[in-house]
């Protein structure tokens, strides 16, 4: 160690000790001690548990999902927030096991007598004490995340009765809070990395501006950090599994590092969506839900939303990558795997209870009478006969949000369902494309006939595509101000070029016509 580490363990070991955390052992067991520093500059002693995580025996007590918990504060104006003090420390160790937490310094074996950081099933014996301690009001009015307990109420009167029942039960449990960390009586919370309020849920601006500054990851290992800490906040994004499927690919054993356009692409849009996320509504048990879904050959998406006044507010968005053992199944299977899918992924919230299911494919109004079905969808329409729904039909062209979700980013620069549409509105849309600079670069690149740009994005017509793959290529170029001189001299030249054509074919088939004539002559001349 260095001599900073050097200093930096005497000063821990002797603070552990006085509190009565650690004390010296003779233990045959020993694991390693390192530092890793700290934004700060101070140094974090950690110690290396992985041998003896290896050969413990695992606990199952799982730990809460952070959106179940958030899913609770419905309705809720006054929050308080309650971390305890050196969590994990304040849980005893049985005297018979605690020579095998022993760690190895210059200065000679310790042994933890209290739970220490760093061990496999410390989340899971935390969350057990917490969930037995707080076993008859849990989820009532408070849930509670390893040391993090939210508390949440409706009116202030209530606020305080749920705050003194929370404390009272530490009391009784000799835990100690910290109270530089405490919030009471708030009507705006942090709360795991959320802002909690009235409004609704959002990302927390600290992290928000983390993912806007993150610099560009140069290795796999930093594009996983940064997928981490979006994928966090996934809920947030319209389209996540399809936005960063370039970088999730990148991050595939099977996959050479090579940071294309693609994957710089991903890594701003990214961006771009948490730093313009939408508010998430928390959810009313007392309104019912509204499921909108749709499937593409590629991916599935689903908005999980409820009405609130005249407006319907999304609670939760999925997006997931279509299995590729299913891209070559029919729409209606397709249709029916991304119900299926947002059925179970939003069980929680829908199972037992009445809700509206939205779709832009009919056919799936009849799926309880098919009268053959494979196993899978035989499987699949099992579990959606669990759930009581309306399914409601909605024209594809008001299913904006769901379909874009299903849609491959990196197939598809804008989403047009029909070409045939106001001159204001394509005018609206060429507006706010010009201020999307990937798809502005785009289509610069297809202006200079970049090969690799155009391999990609075949669908702007380039290579004899149907009607809309045309519509759609015209839509593109009027994005462009500099081509529209260019376009209306090249239709000048198309039109004169069918002029001079079409008197060609005149002239052509005027020779035609006279040369038949003239064999018709010889002929009768022939046979006299």
């Amino acid at each position: 160690m260095a001599p900073a580490e050097l200093d930096e363990l005497r000063r821990q070991l002797k603070e552990l000790t006085e509190k009565g955390w650690i004390r010296p052992s003779t233990s045959p067991f020993g694991s390693p001690v390192l530092f890793v520093p700290k934004k700060g500059g101070t140094l974090r002693m950690c110690i290396d548990y992985r041998g003896l995580n290896a050969i413990t025996v695992k606990n199952a007590e799982p730990l809460p999902r952070i959106d179940d918990l958030l899913d609770r504060v419905q309705g809720c104006k006054y929050y308080s927030k309650i971390d305890l003090k050196s969590g994990y420390h304040q849980i005893a160790i049985r005297p018979e096991d605690q020579h095998k937490t022993t760690f190895q310094t210059r200065y000679g074996l310790y042994e933890f007598v209290v739970m220490p950081f760093g061990l496999c099933n410390a989340p899971g014996t935390f969350q057990h004490a917490m969930n037995r301690i707080f076993h008859d009001h849990l989820d009532k009015f408070f849930v509670v995340y390893l040391d993090d307990i939210l508390i949440f109420s409706k009116s202030v009167e209530e606020h305080a009765q749920h705050v003194e029942t929370v404390l009272s039960l530490l009391r009784q449990h000799k835990y100690k809070v910290n109270l530089e960390k405490c919030e009471f009586g708030r009507t705006k919370i942090l709360y795991l990395g959320h802002e909690v309020s009235t409004e609704g849920i959002r990302p927390e601006d600290a992290k928000v501006a983390s993912i806007r500054d993150w610099p560009r990851p140069q290795t796999v290992t930093k594009v996983r950090s940064f997928l981490g800490m979006c994928g966090y906040y996934r809920n947030f994004v319209k389209n996540y599994s399809t936005v960063a499927s370039p970088l999730t690919d990148l991050t595939r054993l099977d996959t050479p590092w090579d940071w294309s356009d693609e994957c710089e692409a991903a890594f701003k849009r990214l961006k771009h969506a948490l730093m313009n996320h939408e508010v998430l509504v928390v959810p009313d048990p007392q309104k019912p839900f509204i499921v909108t879904n749709n499937a593409s050959q590629y991916n599935i998406g689903a908005v999980l939303a409820q009405q609130d006044g005249k407006k319907l507010r999304p609670i939760e968005y999925m997006s997931k990558k279509m299995p590729s053992k299913k891209l070559a199944k029919s729409t209606y299977e397709r249709e029916l795997y991304a119900l299926y899918k947002s059925l179970v992924h939003w069980r929680h919230f829908l199972l037992g209870r009445f809700f509206y299911l939205r779709t832009d494919h009919q056919t799936l109004k009849w799926i309880k009478t098919q009268p053959a079905l494979s196993d899978a969808l035989k499987r699949w329409i099992e579990v959606i006969d669990r759930y009581d729904f309306k399914l409601e039909y909605l024209k594809g062209e008001y299913n904006k949000v769901a379909d874009a979700l299903s849609r491959r980013a990196d197939y598809l620069g804008a989403l047009v369902s029909e070409f045939g549409v106001f001159e204001e509105l394509t005018q609206s849309l060429v507006g706010a494309y010009q201020e999307d600079t990937v798809t502005m670069d785009i289509i610069r690149k297809l202006q200079a006939k970049d090969k690799a740009t155009e391999d990609e994005f075949v669908m702007l017509g380039n290579k004899g595509g149907t009607d809309e793959e045309n519509g759609m290529r015209d839509f593109c170029r009027r994005m462009m101000p500099e081509e529209r001189e260019e376009d209306e001299r090249r239709a000048k030249e198309a039109e004169e070029n069918r002029r001079r054509e079409e008197e060609e074919r005149r002239e052509n088939e005027k020779l035609r016509e006279a040369e038949a004539r003239e064999r018709q002559n010889w002929r009768t001349t022939a046979k006299k």
